[in-house]
């Protein structure tokens, strides 16, 4: 749910959202083949605005504009029924181990396949590369 909320002299002011509104759009998101952009127009809200939101979520684990929604610990966090967990990616493993000293991936998406190899010294790098192609 949102609400525009007018100041006394008449002007708009900020949208707000509420932060279980933001959590079923975020989740809505997280499947293949899913468009961002067609999950905002359909609700109304600029593309940029619900990409903002899916990445505040991936990285904070909450709206980090969402004070209120921030969790003091772990457990004081209750998962909401509209989040579902992020869809399994099944990953094809080489018969044989890499070199012990590097990371070779082989990523195919459609008719396009990229091999990557990366130094096992920048895994969370390696990690960051995985996430946003996997988008």
């Amino acid at each position: 749910m949102n609400t525009i909320a007018k100041s006394s002299s008449g002007r708009r002011r900020r949208r707000t959202f509420d932060p279980a509104f933001k959590a079923e759009l975020v989740a809505a998101c997280q499947y293949p083949g899913v468009s961002v952009a067609a999950i905002a127009l359909e609700h109304g809200l600029n593309a940029n605005l619900l990409r903002r939101w899916v990445t505040e979520h991936e990285r904070y684990g909450y709206h980090g504009g969402d004070a209120v929604a921030a969790p003091s610990t772990a457990q004081d966090q209750p998962m909401p029924s509209a989040v579902l967990p992020p869809p399994f990616v099944p990953v094809s493993l080489a018969a044989a181990p890499p070199s012990s000293d590097a990371i070779s991936l082989s990523l195919t998406r459609g008719s396009t396949t990229v091999r990557v190899t990366w130094p096992v010294s920048a895994a969370a790098h390696c990690t960051e590369l995985l996430r946003e192609w996997l988008r």
